[in-house]
């Protein structure tokens, strides 16, 4: 079946948006790029990374890798994306049987891994699935596979949301890629702000 294109016009209107990148980038463009949205008692997610091996959104309830449930979207050497379902255990994602997700559908083209699927929003109580009617921290990642078996992610520190996500609240939120983030920090911005001034005043 054709995979229908990720819209990025809906985010922040149907749909939460997360995009790690070039400003102005999209779902085809984006280092990484994430959405979100309610359809009835699921929640419908697509991802899509700059990479040809996987493609994956942790929740947490920090901001570190460890105790995390995770859904990854892995290309494997038969060229389909198939949508895994992990559990981190500290650094190491370990693969759980149990798998909530439905209506799964992806394709690797341009050198992208991109995915769609569905999962529940209410889950039995279960340790390595969490309600996602609760707000949790989005852990962004992706990197290559070998095998169809996910090998560490592509970069040291892969982005993190600022605040926990509600799947109730529909943002459309960039993240600028460590190549556009020079003059993007607060120290940055507070050495800007003096060096202005101090030129404004002038020396005595």
């Amino acid at each position: 079946d054709i995979f229908a294109k990720i819209r990025v016009d809906d985010c922040g209107k149907t749909k939460g948006c997360f995009r790690y990148g070039k400003p102005g980038c999209n779902a085809e463009t984006c280092d990484y790029f994430l959405s979100y949205r309610r359809i009835g008692a699921d929640v419908e997610f697509e991802l899509s990374a700059d990479t040809d091996g996987w493609v994956a959104v942790g929740f947490s309830s920090d901001k570190k890798m460890g105790g995390d449930d995770v859904m990854a979207c892995v290309h494997d050497d038969n060229g389909r994306v198939r949508i895994q379902h992990f559990y981190n255990v500290g650094q190491w994602a370990k693969e759980i049987q149990r798998n909530p997700a439905r209506d799964e559908e992806g394709v690797f083209e341009n050198n992208r891994v991109t995915c769609r699927f569905k999962r529940p929003v209410y889950v039995p109580r279960e340790e390595t699935i969490v309600d996602l009617h609760l707000s949790w921290y989005y852990l962004f990642a992706w990197g290559p596979a070998i095998q169809g078996s996910i090998t560490r992610h592509d970069i040291d520190s892969p982005p993190v949301s600022e605040r926990v996500v509600s799947i109730y609240k529909y943002e459309d939120i960039f993240m600028p890629s460590a190549a556009y983030q020079t003059f993007s920090s607060p120290f940055c911005l507070l050495l800007i702000v003096a060096l202005t001034f101090y030129l404004l005043m002038g020396t005595p």
